[in-house]
């Protein structure tokens, strides 16, 4: 049987045949499949062979959602990049970050890029924008950051901001999975040499405490020490979906003059006046945005450390994330999924499991890989 043929009656079993009947290119379908430059190199590329090249086999056979190694988005696994990045061709990095030592209340978010990587996926394609994200880019999963210990907070802080710079540093996109909201610190450290970044927080907490029980790198505390630390631009700073019982310890915020939206004005305004108030508050500098799992309401992610009533959908959540492509994203991450909360963690890990991709303005795209949820990256010119 032929490349052509076996590709044929993939496309039956997919319902993508329409798709490649108006391409007319059933055979350059077959031959994108064995090509690994990114799409957002080969101009000419139809969205049928986009889906080919990403979602089936060299001889044609759609790949199975349970089949092979887990990785992130289904990505592929490129383990070396972490090891030398400056010597990688990719455009985007998707990063897990086995680590809790900060949280204050329930840990867990250790496990959190293992089970993100556990859920099952069954297509490649975002049919509200007609975009296949992993076909815009060189992206792919570069495991995890090694951390030197499982007791010394300040060691992996160093550890983490030392390795995103080694990323930023070689011009490629981090996208961070796990991890409680201290990590946040040392990424905005190592990212916000050189210029302060701004910053869209979705989140129930604020996270701008001060020190607490003998320290300042907790998971409350991240975005108060990256702005003493002048990585970010309180003026360009929006925390979104705010709410719970101890506000009085986000003082710090409305000092600084970063922007809240408390999840009471979110439900005043919608998420369309969300969306053009946090882009009116970064303008047009290099930000970086942060998805709190526990932005969503605990009936759709019970699995946190720190649950609040009344917070986002999922919907709403992948609303917002579309609302927000284009802007000038440096990085992101999906913080604190704490799988061992709850025995059926694919429930919780895969609340908003699928890559969204969003378009640019200039025609470039955006990509949002949604990891219940997880952050916004915009693209940079892929790497030729």
């Amino acid at each position: 049987m032929s490349r052509r043929t076996r590709l044929r009656q993939a496309d039956s079993d997919v319902r993508i045949g329409g798709l490649l009947a108006r391409s007319g290119q059933h055979e350059d379908v077959a031959h994108a499949m064995t090509d690994t430059a990114p799409a957002a190199t080969r101009k000419t590329e139809t969205r049928a062979e986009q889906i080919a090249r990403v979602h089936y086999t060299e001889d044609g056979r759609r790949r199975w959602p349970f089949e092979g190694v887990a990785t992130l988005l289904d990505a592929p696994l490129d383990e070396a990049a972490a090891k030398d990045p400056s010597a990688s061709s990719l455009d985007i990095a998707l990063v897990g970050v086995p680590f809790d030592l900060g949280v204050t209340n329930r840990a867990g978010a250790r496990l959190g890029p293992r089970a993100v990587r556990a859920v099952e996926r069954i297509g490649p394609h975002e049919p509200v924008l007609d975009l296949v994200p992993l076909a815009l880019a060189r992206v792919a999963d570069i495991g995890d950051i090694p951390l030197p210990s499982r007791y010394a907070l300040d060691r992996c802080h160093a550890a983490i901001e030392a390795f995103v710079a080694r990323l930023a540093g070689a011009g490629i996109r981090p996208l961070f999975v796990g991890g409680d909201h201290s990590i946040t610190g040392p990424i905005l450290k190592a990212l916000g040499r050189g210029r302060p970044l701004g910053l869209i927080q979705v989140d129930a907490h604020a996270d701008t405490a001060g020190p607490y029980e003998g320290t300042s790198g907790h998971h409350g505390a991240p975005f108060r020490e990256a702005a003493l630390a002048g990585v970010l631009d309180p003026r360009r700073t929006v925390q979104i979906g705010i709410r719970g019982g101890v506000t009085w310890l986000w003082d710090y915020s409305h000092e600084s003059g970063m922007t809240v939206v408390p999840m009471h004005e979110v439900e005043e305004i919608g998420v369309e006046g969300v969306i053009a108030k946090a882009r009116a508050v970064i303008g047009d500098g290099p930000c970086y945005l942060s998805f709190d799992i526990d932005a969503l309401d605990p009936a759709f992610a019970p699995g946190t450390g720190t649950p609040e009533v009344g917070g986002f959908t999922t919907r709403e959540a992948i609303a917002l994330l579309r609302g927000l492509g284009g802007a000038r994203h440096r990085g992101g991450r999906r913080r604190r999924g704490r799988p061992a909360i709850r025995p059926d963690h694919r429930h919780r890990a895969g609340g908003g499991a699928d890559p969204v991709p969003d378009p640019l303005p200039d025609g470039a795209r955006a990509l949002v890989p949604l990891r219940a949820p997880d952050a916004l990256l915009a693209l940079p010119t892929p790497k030729r």
